[in-house]
């Protein structure tokens, strides 16, 4: 029996992808940098505060994330909506219950 061997064509690395994955990844250490730096200097007294802050900031990472490394970011706006508003309903939906839950709490107590 004969062998078959197989070659493999090495194509050039897109310089643009390269250099738009590390802007990516390097607006994504700057803003974990922030919330480290708010978690460590910001007091105590300001909790809420920096609890609006973290999840404002944590948003935005997850733009990037799925806008960048999922590929949402250069689909068309019909399919972002699709994907996006039924998210923003199901983090409305647990706002709700947790308020709600809070409120049973304290009827009970």
């Amino acid at each position: 029996m004969e062998q078959q061997t197989q070659q493999v064509e090495v194509k050039p690395v897109n310089k643009a992808k390269v250099k738009n994955f590390i802007k990516v990844m390097l607006y994504l250490a700057a803003i974990t940098a922030i919330e480290f730096g708010i978690a460590f200097t910001v007091p105590h007294e300001h909790k809420w505060v920096r609890i609006w802050v973290f999840i404002a900031l944590t948003i935005l990472k997850a733009y990037y994330i799925v806008a960048e490394f999922m590929h949402l970011g250069h689909e068309n706006k019909s399919l972002k909506m699709s994907i996006v508003l039924p998210m923003l309903f199901v983090v409305f939906f647990i706002f709700i219950m947790i308020y709600q839950g809070g409120a049973i709490l304290e009827a009970l107590y």
